[in-house]
């Protein structure tokens, strides 16, 4: 079985996010960029299936300009066997992301699709839903435990009331949770191994002027800084800011 994991850069996430100036977006030059640590999770994943001898490739894909390449060369690093980038400088909503990944996973025919439950920029959690939309697939989201049983992926998920396991038909789409392992580093020889391992780079430009784009961000704002912390003397005195100063209780 095939294991397609998708992955995004972003600002690396021990990084002070700093909007531009103008207010037209996230400042990213100079900035330090890493995987986004959900599809990190992903790949890890996925590396472990092949590990198991529950895949036979793992192939991971992202969508960006040139830079992209430096995390997809970490996914090789990782263990991933090869990479496809999806090359554009266009910024993308994730339904244009979801069909620009269904026609990967139309090409490579894979049995698994693995991709992390949001990125840290965006956080909109919706890329996973909508690509098993489009493909009619089984889909798992906010994975804290995977176990493949034949043709079959038992996926446990982490909801507000408790754990609820989910028995899904293969081919699936499954998005991948904090706690469902913890991503290896790459060693040095791996990341030399990385070089020589297959990166296929194709234009996407031509499809996306196809898409209609339904988001516009007009501006971004940095969150108005936090007002300074009391030191209370008592108890007393707590619960009397509490309640005439803050009207919490």
């Amino acid at each position: 079985m095939k294991v397609l994991v998708a992955i995004k850069r972003v600002i690396d996430p021990s990084v002070k996010v700093r909007v531009k100036t103008d207010g037209t977006g996230i400042e990213t030059a100079g900035v330090k960029m890493a995987v986004n640590p959900f599809c990190e999770i992903a790949v890890e994943q996925a590396v472990q299936l092949k590990e198991a001898g529950l895949a036979s490739e793992v192939v991971t894909v992202s969508i960006g300009d040139g830079a992209s390449q430096e995390q997809l060369r970490t996914s090789l690093a990782l263990g991933a066997d090869r990479a496809v980038h999806l090359q554009t400088d266009s910024e993308l909503e994730p339904l244009n992301v979801a069909k620009l990944l269904k026609g990967v996973v139309d090409r490579e025919s894979p049995g698994l699709v693995l991709l992390g439950k949001q990125s840290i920029d965006g956080d909109n959690n919706q890329t996973g839903q909508m690509l098993a939309g489009l493909l009619n697939w089984s889909q798992g989201t906010f994975a804290s435990k995977v176990e493949i049983d034949g043709n079959k992926v038992n996926v446990t998920r982490e909801l507000d009331s408790g754990l609820q396991t989910l028995c899904l038909t293969l081919p699936a789409v499954i998005s991948t949770d904090l706690r469902l392992n913890t991503p290896r580093f790459a060693s040095l020889p791996n990341i030399m191994k990385a070089r020589q391992k297959p990166l296929e780079s194709e234009s996407v430009d031509e499809h996306l002027s196809a898409m209609s784009q339904h988001i516009e961000i007009l501006e971004l704002k940095p969150p108005a800084p936090r007002k300074a912390g009391v030191k209370v003397s008592s108890v007393d005195e707590l619960v009397d800011k509490l309640r005439n100063e803050a009207g919490v209780i």
